[in-house]
């Protein structure tokens, strides 16, 4: 736990933070509350990493490439695009 929240994934070697959203995470209130944890989550010292699922199902590949350049700090975002 960080403070009062369960993270779906945490690397705290590289704070980052990487949580897998579903349908659910489309409905205002869970938006709501998501934006506040990624808010806390940030001002604790964390990177967060969101993706939807069908991300996940889908382009797997394109999704551990925004991984790792988010953990290797000299790779530019606009690199990443």
């Amino acid at each position: 736990m960080i403070g009062k929240y369960i993270a779906d994934f945490v690397c705290l070697e590289n704070n980052l933070i990487i949580e897998l959203d579903g349908w659910q995470h489309k409905i205002e209130e869970v938006r709501e509350y998501d934006n506040e944890r990624t808010i806390f989550l940030k001002k604790e010292g964390f990177e967060v990493l969101r993706f939807w699922n069908d991300e996940v199902n889908n382009n797997l590949d394109g999704v551990i490439f925004e991984i790792v350049c988010a953990l290797t700090p000299a790779l530019s975002r606009e690199e990443r695009e």
